[in-house]
Formats: structure tokens, sequence, C-alpha cells
């Protein structure tokens, strides 16, 4: 395998037509250059350069690693420049993975944010339908994922921060007897019909674990995993429902948003992401963007 500093000692010798002005260009001795230049040769199999006068000249071969060595520079120079552009947080690849009711709220002013700071960073987004919203990360598909309260532990490398905890609020029928009301009992609506809003999971959890504190388990008339389709059965009259206001900026005007308390159910709302990623100032500024978003919602 051909050495590339010693091709990059060929080059200088070349240019400057003698091995004694390349190794005063390059701080050698002449003895030092000439070596290198044995040791390339024995390398290449073939005589790299001719005596000419008191200088030299490069042969077929010598000439062709001499052009490849200048590429050579040229690539290390474009890496070089890319590699600090990418430390500066200018140009780069983030992959982003949300959930639905995260899409509006946080996702899209912080990357809007993001465009504008660094216009140069590209942004592959995604809406998240892994059951394991974690492993995304863990196994590099992602930089950073949004993602509703895990029981599981993030493995090596990858940190769990805390964004905001998200309330769940009750939405009744525009005429619903509770609809006078500013806030609401959690135990009041145990003899409802309700309206699942919610698949298995943990944005269901808080719901169910709310409703047995105030000593009542929901009575589910319709299902649903939507939160436009829920509010839609909600007030036809189909049932109530309790619905985590950041999935509720889309509001059906026939139903009406109540808070809760006795107890008041709440989801955590958390960022996910690889402490390498973290390297990147694009990506932390983008974290910072979607904290001010859960500050500010």
């Amino acid at each position: 395998m051909l050495d590339v500093r010693r091709m990059q000692v060929l080059r200088a010798v070349v240019s400057s037509g003698s091995v004694t002005a390349a190794a005063a260009n390059l701080g050698y001795t002449p003895s030092a250059v000439s070596q290198q230049i044995a040791a390339l040769e024995k390398q290449a199999g073939v005589a790299l350069l001719e005596r000419v006068g008191r200088g030299v000249r490069p042969t077929a071969a010598g000439l062709l690693l001499t052009e490849h060595a200048a590429t050579i520079s040229r690539n290390v120079a474009e890496a070089e420049t890319a590699l600090a552009e990418l430390r500066a947080g200018r140009t780069g690849l983030l992959s982003i993975r949300y959930f639905a009711t995260a899409g509006a709220s946080l996702v899209a002013p912080a990357v809007a944010r993001l465009r504008r700071e660094h216009p140069g960073v590209r942004i592959d987004l995604r809406l998240n339908d892994s059951e394991e919203p974690l492993s995304e990360v863990e196994q590099g598909r992602a930089d950073l994922v949004l993602l509703v309260g895990s029981r599981e532990r993030p493995g090596d490398g990858v940190q769990l921060l805390h964004l905001r905890d998200d309330a769940y609020a009750a939405v009744l029928p525009a005429g619903h007897r509770l609809a006078a009301k500013e806030v609401l009992d959690l135990a009041e609506l145990a003899d409802e019909p309700w309206v699942g809003s919610e698949p298995p999971g943990p944005c269901l959890e808080p719901v169910l674990t709310a409703c047995a504190a105030a000593g009542f388990s929901p009575a589910f008339a319709v299902e649903s995993e939507d939160y436009v389709t829920a509010q839609g059965f909600v007030a036809a009259g189909l049932g109530v429902g309790l619905m985590p206001l950041m999935g509720l900026a889309n509001r059906n005007p026939a139903v009406v948003v109540r808070r809760v308390r006795n107890p008041e159910p709440l989801r955590a709302v958390y960022a996910a992401v690889r402490d390498v990623s973290l390297t990147h100032p694009a990506l932390r500024g983008l974290l910072d963007a979607i904290r001010d978003a859960a500050a500010t919602h």
C-alpha cells in the first residue's frame, strides 16, 4: 500500500524541482527526503524520479503519483472544511421522531426556529409509530425522539429529558349538565358513558390511574384513538372523555373543555437524545427551541 505522507514528499520534490529545495520547504534534511522517496519507490515498484543536471524530474509513474497526491490534498482540505462546518452547526442531518399531538404544539415552532438559526442543516422529520420509541434513539435511527412518559430506562449513551407535564381535561357535550361548572371533581364523571381517545399505553395509563384514585373505573361506550374523532363522538352526545390539552388544539365547537381535579391526570412529555448527538450545535438549538415551546404552550 502506498504511503500518503511519502506521496506528499514526492509532490514537494516535483513542485520544487530538487530534493534540496523540497527539504528546505518541508523542514527536513535532504537525506530524509531522499529516504522517503526511496521507500516510496520500493512500495511502487518503479522509479519515480530521474536526475536532470542538479535537479530531478518525475518519471511517468512519479508524475502519476504526484497528481494523485494533489487530489488527496484537495480532498483532505475539503474534508477539513466540511468537518468545521458540521462542528459549527452550519451543516449536517438531524433525524427527529415525534408523537402526533406534539407535532403542532412543540415540533412545528421548534423546527421553524431551527431553520432560521441553522438553515444549512437538513431535517429528517417523521411521525413515530414505533411501539418502543426509545429504541429509535438507542439504535441510532434518530437523534431525538419526543415521547410520552415511559417506564423504560434509556440505554447507555441516551438521555431522557423532561419537557413538560400535559394535563388532561374533561371534554363534554356543549349541553351537558356539568358544562356550566368551571372545574370538575373527577368523581363527578363516574356514572357517565365514556368516549375513549387513547390506545393502551402511556397515554391511557394516567386516565385509568386517576379514575381509580377517584374511586371508579370508566365505562367506555365508544373507543377512538384520535382526538378529533373522539371529540366528534362527545359532541354527538355519546359520552364524555378525558383528553390531554396538547390533543385539544383543534377544538370541536360543539364540546366544552373543563379542568378536573381530585386528582388531575397528567402525562409527562420527554425528549430522548443520544449523548453523541448533543455535540452538534444544531441539535442543542433544536432542543432549546422545543423546551421553549413546551414552556409557552
